[in-house]
């Protein structure tokens, strides 16, 4: 075992140098003023040496021989940061040819305000709504076009994320859809914002990209699949879906092994959204006889015995539900348990959809693709970042699957 080498403490200032520093400052506002202070006499430093550097020499110091330039005052400029304006006195040289890396020509924030800005666009304020946080905050007034600017920047990012390399492999991937409210040609219009997990081989998890469309189809589906592919998937062992139409003939064109189910998790959510509310819990009981039998045959008994029961003539839109999408539904009673259940647990994407769904409706809609695309990209990227270690349920599978599928699954990625 390698010893870990302890990283050096930063020194600590002594309590005499903090109260020579604080003096007689007393209430809240008084210090808030000092370290608006020493912000700007820190920042002001950091760019003195900047300057320092591109020149060669500090000041006081004589000029190198073969140093033409030389300082020429400063140019005052005001920046925002994290805590509100900081009027700055920039160093400039008598060449012009200084450019400032902490704070870039142009540039009128201080690293951390637009991560501020970003982070309440993430929650799902609008622009307007983070103008008067931040003036209320800070007491600033900042321009609508500001902000827009800030998180404008993020569409790179969201097309760079769309677009980054996947692994080789997948064992499962699940595939479902939100709606949100988007304004289309002027007319505000549905459209569905369909997201797709994959479950890496050693069950990390993780969002593999999302697409906004109005309508999907197979055509749709293959382009989906298609940039996935492109980006480096080469095989999918189980796709779990929705009833998505057009994506079976669509994954089996361009992963001709991949196996398609229904997600069972949605069929029963589907089937209860027909039930009144003080039959749901018998009726899911009722429910609960068909997808956990033990076989395909006593899973197609059970379906029999609730289509002649009285459910059927109370609810009979469940049963011609059942029997529409049974194709991708009985191919899972030829799993182990410890699969079944796995595939049983959609808690990843509920999850996921339950905190989208919290943010998106405080916008009421979206003037344009790209908007909803910027927010919900932020909101995925905090949520993607709390997600923990695999389920000890991926753990208990993992040995089937490897078993099942072979060297599709324990290829390394």
């Amino acid at each position: 075992m390698t010893t870990r080498k302890s990283k050096p403490k930063a020194e600590e200032f002594a309590p005499e140098a903090l109260d020579a520093l604080i003096g007689e400052t007393r209430t809240t506002e008084e210090l808030e003023v000092l370290f608006r202070q020493m912000k700007k006499r820190i920042v002001e430093r950091m760019l003195g040496a900047e300057l320092s550097h591109h020149l060669g020499y500090a000041p006081g110091q004589a000029k190198p021989a073969d140093q033409a330039n030389h300082r020429n005052g400063t140019t005052p400029k005001t920046v925002l940061t994290d805590d509100g304006t900081l009027p700055l006195a920039v160093p400039r040289d008598r060449a012009g040819t200084f450019e400032p890396q902490l704070v870039p020509k142009g540039v009128r924030r201080l690293p951390g305000f637009d991560a501020k800005v970003l982070s309440l666009y993430a929650r799902g304020l609008t622009v307007r709504e983070i103008q008067g946080h931040l003036e209320e905050l800070y007491q600033i007034a900042i321009a609508p076009a500001v902000i827009s600017t800030v998180t404008d920047a993020v569409l790179e990012e969201v097309t760079a994320w769309q677009q980054r390399p996947l692994d080789r492999v997948y064992p499962v991937v699940i595939l479902d859809a939100l709606r949100v409210k988007i304004r289309d040609e002027g007319v505000v219009r549905n459209k569905a914002v369909y997201l797709a997990i994959g479950v890496a081989r050693d069950g990390t998890r993780d969002v593999l990209g999302l697409w906004i469309e109005q309508t999907e189809g197979a055509a749709f589906w293959l382009r989906v699949m298609t940039e996935l592919k492109s980006r480096g998937v080469e095989d999918i062992l189980i796709a779990l879906i929705d009833g998505l139409a057009g994506f079976p003939e669509a994954i089996t064109t361009v992963f001709p092994q991949a196996q398609v189910h229904h997600c069972v998790v949605h069929l029963v959510r589907g089937s209860l959204s027909y039930v009144n509310w003080k039959d749901r819990k018998t009726v899911a009981t009722a429910l609960r006889e068909i997808y956990r039998a033990p076989t395909e045959a006593a899973a197609e008994a059970a379906l029999a015995e609730f289509a002649a029961g009285p459910w059927h003539e109370r609810y009979p839109p469940i049963v011609a539900m059942w029997r529409r999408h049974w194709e991708y539904i009985r191919p899972i009673f030829a799993y182990p348990p410890v699969i079944r259940r796995l595939l049983y647990t959609t808690n990843a994407i509920e999850s996921l959809h339950m905190q989208l769904r919290k943010i998106i409706k405080t916008r009421g809609h979206f003037p344009t693709d790209e908007a909803a695309a910027k927010l919900l990209y932020l909101a995925l990227r905090n949520i993607i970042a709390n997600w923990k270690a695999p389920s000890p349920e991926w753990n208990a599978a993992m040995p089937h699957l490897a078993v099942l599928f072979g060297e599709r699954f324990t290829v390394e990625r």
